[in-house]
């Protein structure tokens, strides 16, 4: 009841608030900043719980006013063709996540530029030797390098699996500039095949005018902007009419319930950079989960046509999908008590999902009634993901090297394979002899990797990509940063609202890591790289990522709901259906998997969160 009473005094200073605009309120300011000073006094994970949650929000409120940057003030030439208005569109996402927003349509849309969280004026790259120094291979060799396997054993590989297949969705910067690559300079007993090493450079925005220099580079998202699936549905209307069956509004898959391969290799994803078991597994459940609407569609409205069953399908599933990422992955990774309720606030309110189930929403407030059905509030900033967001959730060491895949049946072991060895085609090759079934359990009952220093994947340092370069993408993950002008670690800390660290002795408790670290960046704690901070610097208790990295999560977690219309103004009944949004209500991915592959249900009986370690099958 503390805990209620906390949340809800906040929501109703916020709804007192509202009218005025919460951000020249001055109770809500004075609010803000209590919270914010409290922060940096003590941490919001030090202090008790009924503290915290307060707190949290205050944090929350002030990244929204001090955090969010748009990129589209400079001028945009040779912008991609928009389709022309759809009525459709009133009630069904788009292929290219256009009209969303209906005063907007071209705010959040495939092919639009990545937005900011830190001032426009500090996101100008360095000059080309700063963003060369340290040598990236020599951080990848000296610091990121997996001397022995870290679990993380609150979780399971799925939670890994899962992030990849979200990433699917939310960004891609597209094909990489093979013109003028960055050399990297390589020592003479490196053991990488050519000499020096090179990465290209990131594509450059094609919207920006020629020699257009007032404001620093721009980089757009070759994806939807939005939390729709696209990873499932495209993002464009050539991408999606490939995937679609042509029937009942279902999308292609095999007869065995494997993924269909186009023909054309371009088209085929197993020729996707990066693509591995995890991700087949994601797809083919998903592709599955959406067919499960469509049948119970149908079966409600029997009338529909095709394009009727897709559209409210998509919404069901993408909302679902937003669903399980919010109230499970979230809470499997931060594992923190102010978390647990935080995420499930997010999603059902204060009031919880049994009020909200029975009762619907009491109040406009997201702390009240959660963020799905609420007003429709981008804070004042065009909505786009940012840099910043990509930047933290470079999370690679989430993948493990090595694979035991063992029955679901009697946990006997069925083969044993290398990451190197389920990735591109291989992924499909397993899909269709090993039962998802024993796919599944073998993900659900074995860790992750650590987020840590010294725990990215061996192969992912000597990655070979389908067109045959072969990559250090831990090198490119440090390179990439410093390209992008996403700030070095402490300077990212200050502009989120966080003290800097004062020395190598407060970056890291670890002794042996501190002094690698002050040796690769030579004493100089402001050289920091971003990814190495996060991953050296203490967890919150029960967290699986930075304290760092969270200033971004909780801004950008509650942002992609905030902005959408399909989970705020236009997340009724009406939209989805009643039919849609019990789905929704109903379901989690335990639900989902025991849809799909009935046989994991002994493995899953005792487990609250799909996420968390599964129990082993005996016989």
């Amino acid at each position: 009841m503390a805990l209620l009473a906390s949340a809800a005094a906040v929501a109703a200073i916020r709804q007192m608030s509202r009218t005025a605009g919460y951000r020249q309120s001055l109770p809500w300011k004075l609010f803000d900043d209590a919270m914010q000073a409290l922060d940096q006094t003590f941490g919001w994970h030090r202090v008790p719980l009924p503290v915290a949650l307060p707190m949290l929000i205050g944090i929350r409120n002030i990244l929204r006013q001090r955090n969010l940057y748009d990129t589209t003030q400079e001028p945009a030439v040779d912008l991609p063709p928009i389709e022309p208005p759809n009525a459709r569109y009133l009630t069904a996402r788009s292929p290219d996540g256009s009209y969303n927003d209906l005063a907007h349509p071209r705010m959040g849309m495939a092919h639009s530029r990545f937005g900011r969280n830190v001032p426009i004026e500090r996101t100008y790259p360095e000059t080309e030797a700063a963003i060369l120094s340290p040598n990236p291979r020599i951080v990848s060799l000296e610091l990121m390098t997996r001397t022995s396997f870290q679990p993380a054993t609150t979780l399971n590989a799925l939670a890994a699996a899962w992030l990849q297949f979200m990433i699917r969705d939310w960004f891609s910067h597209g094909k990489s500039e093979k013109e003028n690559p960055w050399t990297i300079r390589l020592a003479d007993q490196d053991e990488w095949p050519q000499h020096p090493m090179q990465i290209m450079r990131t594509r450059r925005d094609p919207t920006r005018p020629p020699n257009s220099n007032s404001t620093p580079p721009t980089y757009v998202n070759t994806e939807t902007h939005w939390w729709d699936g696209s990873q499932l549905y495209g993002s464009s209307l050539a991408a999606q009419r490939m995937l679609r069956a042509g029937q009942q509004g279902k999308l292609r898959i095999g007869a065995d319930g494997v993924l269909m391969l186009p023909d054309d290799p371009a088209r085929n994803p197993t020729m996707i950079p990066g693509w591995w078991l995890g991700l087949e597994m994601m797809q083919t459940l998903f592709i599955l989960e959406h067919n499960a609407i469509c049948d119970r569609l149908h079966a409600e409205y029997p009338s529909w046509s095709d394009d009727d069953l897709f559209e409210h399908a998509r919404l069901i599933c993408s909302a679902l999908l937003a669903k399980i990422h919010t109230v499970e992955w979230t809470t499997a990774l931060l594992g923190h008590p102010a978390l647990q309720i935080g995420m499930r606030t997010n999603w059902w309110g204060v009031v919880m999902e049994r009020v909200t189930k029975l009762w619907g929403r009491l109040s406009d407030s997201e702390i009240i009634s959660g963020i799905p059905g609420s007003p429709t509030n981008h804070y004042g900033v065009a909505y786009a993901l940012t840099e910043e967001f990509v930047a933290v959730y470079r999370m690679h060491p989430l993948i493990p090297d090595d694979y035991s895949f063992r029955s679901a049946t009697d946990n006997q072991e069925i083969e044993a394979r290398t990451f190197g060895q389920i990735t591109g085609p291989q992924a499909h090759e397993m899909m269709q002899r090993i039962p998802a079934t024993d796919l599944f359990y073998t993900f659900g009952t074995m860790h992750p990797g650590a987020i840590a220093l010294h725990n990215y994947p061996r192969f992912l340092q000597r990655f070979e990509r389908p067109d045959g370069a072969v990559m250090d993408l831990a090198a490119v993950d440090i390179l990439r940063s410093r390209e992008l002008g996403v700030p070095r670690y402490n300077d990212f800390r200050r502009l989120v609202q966080l003290k800097p660290v004062g020395s190598f002795e407060e970056l890291t408790n670890n002794p042996e890591w501190r002094e690698q670290i002050r040796r690769v960046y030579d004493n100089d704690i402001e050289q920091v790289d971003l990814t190495i901070g996060m991953f050296a610097e203490p967890l919150p208790a029960g967290f699986a990522f930075s304290d760092t990295a969270f200033r971004i999560f909780i801004l950008m977690a509650s942002r992609r709901l905030n902005s959408d219309r399909f989970f705020t103004t236009d997340y009724t009944p009406q939209v989805y259906t009643q039919v849609g949004l019990d789905w929704i209500n109903d379901n989690d991915m335990s639900s989902v998997l025991l849809r799909h592959y009935p046989h994991l249900r002994p493995a899953l009986r005792s487990v609250k969160n799909a996420f968390a370690p599964w129990g082993e099958a005996s016989l």
